[in-house]
This record gives C-alpha cells, sequence and structure tokens, in this order.
C-alpha cells in the first residue's frame, strides 16, 4: 500500500486526507478519505466517492476529540458515532488534531451565535480553518449589498430631480399666468414644498454615501486585521508541526532508532522550556522552547534491607536515634516516637469550635478564549497583563500562600521528634505536600493590592495563627508568618517570576522558606519549584511541577535533596513522581523518600547502601537496602462538588468566608474578589479595574510626597518609601539576604479592635 498523502488546506473551508479508520476486530482499521468542512466530518472509501455516496458524518460542535497515543485518536458525540482513527505518523496526527480542534471551537462559537440571533441573522460558515476568508467574504458581501442600496437610491434621486425640476417648471407657468390670488399663493407654497423635497432627499443620498465611504474605509482595516490573524494561525500551525517532529526524533532516540546527540544527553536539558532545573532559576531567554521531557534514569535504586535489620529494629523500639546502619533504632514515627512523648497535649475543649462553610456558590459557565488575550501577552511579566476574572479563582495569593498550612499537622509531629533526621522528614514531607492543592486548580488567584493582608487563626482548632502581607507590588512580593503553640515558626517571603511563551506559561517563586522549631532550635530553609501551567493554546489546562529542592537544617547541617520530576510522555514511573533523600553533615544517607505531590508521601530507613550497576549514561548508581516503606503523609480528599467550587479543598472553600474583627484591609473584605465569588463577574471586573486604578493613584501620591521630604535624595534612590505596616526588612542571616520579617503587633491590634493606623485600599 502506498504511503497515505498528507491532509492538505484547500481553499473553499475544507481539510482533506487519507486516515486509517478502525471497522472491526476482522478488518482492523481500513484505509479512508477523510473530508473536513463546515464544522462536519465525513468520510469516504476513496476520493471518486465524494460526489455521490459519503460513508458517514460526525459533527465536530458535540463531539470530544481524545488522543490514545502518537498516532492514534478518537472522535466521539457521545455513544451515538465514534471514529477510531490512526494516522501514518505523529505530525500528520498532530496536524489532524490542530484542525480538528480549531473547527470544533469555530463550530461551538457559529452555533451560540446562531442560538443568539434565531433567524434574523444567516449563518456563518462555522470550519475554523478558514475563519478569516469567511469572516472576509462576509464582509465584502455586506458591503456589496450596502453599495447596491445607495446606487438605487442614487436612481431615485435622479428620478426625484428630474420629475422635481420639471413639477417646479410647471408650477412656474401656472403662477405667471394671470389667475385668482388665492391659487397664485397656493401654488407658491407647493413651489416651495416641492424645492425642500429635492434638498431632503439630496442629504439623504449624501449621508448615504458618507455611510459608504466610511464602510469601505473600515473595510481595509478589517481585512488588514484579518490577515494579520491568519498569519499568526499559520506560524501557529508551524510551530505545532515543528513540536510534533520534535518530539518524533526524541522518541524515536529514546527508543534506541538512533543515537542521542550530545545537546540531549546534557542533564540540562530539563531547563529548555522555564523547567529550571532549581527553583530559583529564572527563565531570561526569549528564545526558549519547550519540550516533552526526557526520563531521566534514577540516582539511586532501593532494594529490600536483610531480614536480620528488619528482626534487629522490631526487637529494639525504646527510641530513634540519630546514627544509622546497624546501630539505628525504631523507625516507627507516629506510633513509637510520638506516642512516648511525655509531652504529647491532652484533649481540652473548652467551648465549641467555630463550624466552617463547606460550600461556595458554584462557578458560573462563562465562555472566553485565553488564547484571544494571551496572544498580545507572549513574552511579558505576568503580573503586568491585565486579566478578567474570568481567570481567576476567588482567592488572593495570600490567601494561596496560607493554604501550605493545611498539613499543619506534620509540622506538629516534627516538633515532637528527638532526632533531627526523624524531623527532617517529616519537614520534607510538608514541602511536598503544600503542592497538593495545585493539581487541579488552573485558576489564577488575584494579585493583592499593596498593603493587603491575610491573617488565618485557627488558635482554637488547630493551634497555630498564620499573617500574610503584601510587602511590595513591583516587584510582587508577600511576606508570611505563621506560629504554634507546638513549637514551631513558618516564614516566607515569595517574589514570583512569571514568564508566557505560547505554548506555556512558567512560574518561577523566588525567595525562601524557613521553619524553626524551639524545643530543638533547628531551623530549616528550602525554596520552591517551577509551576508550568501547559495548553495554553489547544486543549485543557494542566500544571506540571518540575525542579530540585534542597531542604537544609543550618544547625546540624542535614539535608534532604528532592526531586520533582517533569512530566514526561516517555516516561514509565508514575507521573507527578518525587524523590528524595535525607543525609546528614557527612553526606551519609539515612532516609529515602518517595512518592507523588499530589497523592502521597512514603519514607525507607536506609539500612545499608553500595555502589551499583552503571545507568544509561555511565553514572553509577547507589542501591539502598530499605526497611518497609511507611507512609508519612498522604492528601485529604477533596469536598464534594469541587469540580463546581473551582477545585477548592476543604481549607480553601473557608479562606475567604467573612469573619468579625479583621483588618480592614484583609482579603476577605476585597470587594472584586468577594463578587466574582457570589457570581457578579461583569461588577467584579469593573471592580477590579477601579481597585487597580486607585492603587496607581496612591502610588503616584505616595511618590510625589516622598520628593517633596526629600530635598536632596540619595543618587538611585527610588522615590517610592511604602514601609510596610506588619514586617520589617531585616538581613537574614541564615539566607545572607534582606527579608521581611514580622515584627509584632497585628494579634494585640485585633484584640483591641485598634485598625486606625491601616490604610484605606479597597
Amino acid at each position: 500500500m502506498s504511503e497515505p498523502k498528507s491532509p492538505t488546506l484547500t481553499p473553499g473551508d475544507t481539510y482533506k486526507g487519507w486516515l486509517f479508520k478502525w471497522t472491526n476486530y476482522i478488518k482492523g482499521y481500513q484505509r479512508r478519505w477523510f473530508v473536513l468542512s463546515n464544522g462536519l466530518l465525513s468520510y469516504y472509501r476513496t476520493q471518486a466517492e465524494m460526489g455521490h455516496t459519503c460513508r458517514g458524518t460526525i459533527n465536530l460542535a458535540t463531539a470530544n476529540i481524545a488522543v490514545e497515543d502518537s498516532c492514534n485518536f478518537v472522535i466521539s458525540n457521545g455513544g451515538a458515532q465514534t471514529y477510531h482513527l490512526k494516522a501514518s505518523s505523529e505530525v500528520e496526527r498532530q496536524r489532524w488534531i490542530t484542525a480538528l480542534e480549531l473547527a470544533k471551537a469555530k463550530a461551538v462559537q457559529m452555533q451560540a451565535e446562531s442560538d443568539d440571533s434565531g433567524d434574523d441573522f444567516p449563518a456563518v460558515s462555522p470550519n475554523s480553518g478558514q475563519g478569516g476568508d469567511c469572516r472576509n467574504t462576509e464582509i465584502q458581501s455586506t458591503l456589496r449589498t450596502l453599495n447596491s442600496k445607495v446606487e438605487d437610491l442614487a436612481t431615485c434621486n435622479d428620478l426625484i430631480v428630474k420629475h422635481g425640476s420639471a413639477l417646479q417648471r410647471s408650477l412656474s407657468e401656472l403662477e405667471g399666468l394671470r389667475v385668482a390670488v388665492d391659487m397664485g399663493e397656493k401654488v407658491k407654497q407647493v413651489t416651495e414644498r416641492a424645492t425642500l423635497f429635492r434638498i431632503t432627499s439630496n442629504a439623504m443620498i449624501n449621508a448615504c454615501r458618507d455611510f459608504l465611504s466610511m464602510a469601505q474605509s473600515h473595510s481595509k482595516r478589517w481585512q488588514k486585521a484579518l490577515q494579520t490573524e491568519r498569519e499568526q494561525r499559520i506560524r501557529l500551525e508551524e510551530t505545532l508541526e515543528q513540536l510534533a517532529k520534535q518530539h518524533n526524533h526524541l522518541e524515536r532516540a529514546f527508543r534506541g532508532a538512533t543515537v542521542l546527540p550530545p545537546s540531549f544527553s546534557n542533564p540540562a536539558l530539563g531547563n529548555k522550556g522555564g523547567v529550571s532545573g532549581k527553583a530559583d532559576a529564572s527563565d531570561e531567554d526569549d528564545d526558549n522552547e519547550f519540550f516533552d521531557a526526557m526520563e531521566e534514569p534514577a540516582e539511586f535504586i532501593t532494594v529490600p534491607a536483610d531480614p536480620k535489620y528488619h528482626r534487629r529494629s522490631g526487637s529494639n523500639i525504646s527510641g530513634i536515634s540519630s546514627e544509622t546502619g546497624t546501630d539505628d533504632q525504631s523507625v516507627n514515627f507516629d506510633e513509637l516516637s510520638l506516642a512516648s512523648n511525655p509531652e504529647s497535649p491532652q484533649p481540652l475543649e473548652l467551648e465549641p469550635v467555630r463550624q466552617r462553610r463547606t460550600r461556595i456558590p458554584d462557578k458560573p459557565n462563562y465562555y472566553l478564549n485565553l488564547w484571544s488575550i494571551m496572544k498580545n501577552c507572549i513574552g511579558k511579566e505576568l503580573s503586568k497583563i491585565p486579566m478578567p476574572v474570568n481567570f481567576n479563582e476567588p482567592l488572593s495569593m495570600l490567601q494561596r500562600l496560607s493554604e501550605d498550612l493545611e498539613y499543619y499537622e506534620l509540622l506538629d509531629k516534627a516538633a515532637k521528634c528527638h532526632s533531627s533526621l526523624e524531623q527532617m522528614c517529616y519537614v520534607a514531607a510538608f514541602t511536598v505536600s503544600s503542592y497538593s492543592t495545585t493539581v487541579h486548580r488552573t485558576g489564577k488567584p488575584f494579585n493583592p493590592l499593596l498593603g493587603e493582608t491575610f491573617e488565618l487563626d485557627r488558635h482554637r482548632e488547630c493551634g497555630y495563627r498564620s499573617l500574610c502581607e503584601q510587602v511590595s507590588h513591583h516587584p510582587p512580593a508577600a511576606a508570611h508568618h505563621a506560629f504554634s503553640e507546638k513549637g514551631w515558626t513558618l516564614r516566607q517571603e515569595i517574589t514570583l517570576a512569571s514568564k508566557f511563551r505560547g505554548k506555556y506559561l512558567s512560574i518561577m517563586p523566588l525567595g525562601s522558606i524557613q521553619c524553626i522549631f524551639e524545643k530543638s532550635n533547628n531551623h530549616y530553609s528550602w525554596k520552591k519549584v517551577t509551576t508550568t501551567v501547559h495548553n495554553i493554546i489547544v486543549g485543557k489546562l494542566w500544571i506540571d511541577q518540575s525542579g530540585e529542592i534542597d531542604v537544609v537544617n543550618h544547625k546540624t547541617g542535614d539535608r534532604c535533596h528532592l526531586k520533582f520530576a517533569p512530566y514526561s510522555y516517555f516516561s514509565r514511573d508514575v507521573p507527578r513522581k518525587v524523590t528524595g533523600v535525607v543525609t546528614d553533615k557527612d553526606g551519609k544517607a539515612h532516609y529515602v523518600l518517595s512518592g507523588t505531590w499530589d497523592e502521597k508521601m512514603e519514607f525507607s530507613k536506609i539500612m545499608q547502601s553500595s555502589k551499583g550497576e552503571n545507568g544509561t549514561e555511565g553514572k553509577q548508581r547507589t542501591v539502598y537496602q530499605t526497611l518497609k516503606a511507611k507512609e508519612i503523609w498522604r492528601k485529604n480528599p477533596l469536598p464534594e462538588g469541587a469540580e463546581n467550587m473551582y477545585y477548592f479543598s476543604s481549607l480553601a472553600l473557608t479562606l475567604n468566608e467573612p469573619e468579625e474583627g479583621v483588618a480592614p484591609t484583609d482579603s476577605r473584605r476585597r470587594p472584586d474578589q468577594r463578587l466574582m465569588e457570589e457570581g457578579h463577574w461583569d461588577e467584579a471586573n469593573a471592580e477590579k479595574q477601579r481597585l487597580e486604578e486607585k492603587q496607581r493613584s496612591t502610588r503616584r501620591e505616595r511618590e510625589r510626597e516622598a520628593v517633596k521630604a526629600a530635598s536632596s535624595p540619595e543618587e538611585g534612590a527610588h522615590p517610592d518609601t511604602y514601609q510596610s505596616l506588619w514586617f520589617e526588612k531585616i538581613d537574614d542571616p541564615v539566607s545572607g539576604e534582606m527579608l521581611h520579617i514580622y515584627k509584632g503587633g497585628y494579634w494585640e491590634a485585633k484584640e483591641q479592635g485598634n485598625w486606625d493606623m491601616c490604610p484605606d485600599i479597597f
């Protein structure tokens, strides 16, 4: 059988080509000629059948398009019709998927417009392959109709002029006759009316000509805009085709069909698309391209330890020491060391705990095309792009930071640990748990206003209190401080660096997170990994976390190296995989952590380590003999109906719940965010614009006052001298950077109900 031709885009809103269609288990896949036209996908046995026999047609407006593997894809309209199709190559499959997705989007849009307009206007062809040409044809047709109407009016005007002139001549002759005075006056009135009629008709025709001229001038601009859209679409198709070719090449290389060139064996490959190897690396290269990550070889492997270690660990349950190997004792964190801790608090309930809400209004189903807004923002800083609330979720970035405390119990358990290595395992698990809430959360949180705060007071229920404040606007930076009666303090200052690259969005959190335990005085610090939002152009949005984290105990020198594996189409591992090794100051490994950042984490005690076989890149991998893995953290299930409530967790549902006594600057009092939560998105957009303009005006006024106050400012000093209300900037000895540290006073002000010092930002 000859090689099938690639589908071709032909004039007349059609997309044609050969595909293999599944028929039955006896005949398998059969070669068929497919035609995509006007939002309908039809197929024939041969090209000759196109004129008389169609074997089947499916409407893309109600169809679902799913990719199975490199060449196969499925089109279904809910059960009545299902086409299992296969292309001859991945490049050809990508061309078809692109054409089908665009055609489907256009068909849905045209169907909605047809439903809104009824029968008053003719429907426009829903095919998206030639959407620009279709609109252009419609405009030209409208102009031709207008021109024809004006020509008709001109003809009528000529007739009016001709007959009007004859009428005036006749009336003039009539007036010249010697008749009664009354008759002469009557004829004069008729003559004046005829003149007015001619003037009016001339004015009408002149107005019609002006309208035609204006429509023609606008037509040139419309045609230019349509041409620009058409060129952008062509560039997009070429980019997607190139990406499919690169994926195909990587797949062949991975399967051993070709030898990988040095550029693909470079460990820095994972950084090429904004997926940074380290959490604080920034993406400044505007020419970066994103490739599906190659499956990297594991740096270590684990095997079950010798049974003698199990017998020894089972007989010795007095505690967990900081030594490893055969001198180690029990490894059951929760049941042994925690249960035997005499300082474990006893349950004490003096008054009923407040009942928090479990639902918010369902998310409205408002359609808005993301690409229509983002296409003009490529390469820009995300925080500087004005966005409608349609892309937001009804929470601010301060509230999202507070969500890191969803699994605060891990820090409570860590505070009770006697071993710093054991404590490190809990801190590392807490680090991973903070990403579990992001797996389905594709909505963008509201950018906080300068001076905006958010308190999370769970002292009675959970024993901790948390405060966030937006301490800088350009660049946007938020400071966070949380403390618990269980003996730990968490603080962080996060600045987001983000870049939109057309195919994906990379968000790089800059800044460090620190956790201090009072009893042991252990001081931990770490940074966040890169978050990548995929399928910005076409398909369903999905989120990936990738990079590496080093959790460091600055007192003991212990370290945990966590690796977040980027998603790979070719990988056999579970998606969203996280692995880590806990080592002491001498580099000796004590624990292995493994799991996924969206489900659970487990730890295993290392009893013995040795060098194993070489990996695929010639690196020698370490073999760890470990005890049976134990679960250290598991994600809480989402509440019922979460898919209609922005996929909020149980904690997230309560974050924007109104509370009495909070500061006037609290995020709960932000009006645009509240309107969005209640489903009033148009009003929320208007309120959002008002708040942003108010913030800009306040900043300009603050800068003017600062310039007046400083008659001779230092060279290079910025006139904006905003001072945080609850945090102060100091030199942090641990990170060596200037950080905003909580200076106190907030909870005392809340207790006294004194918020006079708070600015009016809403």
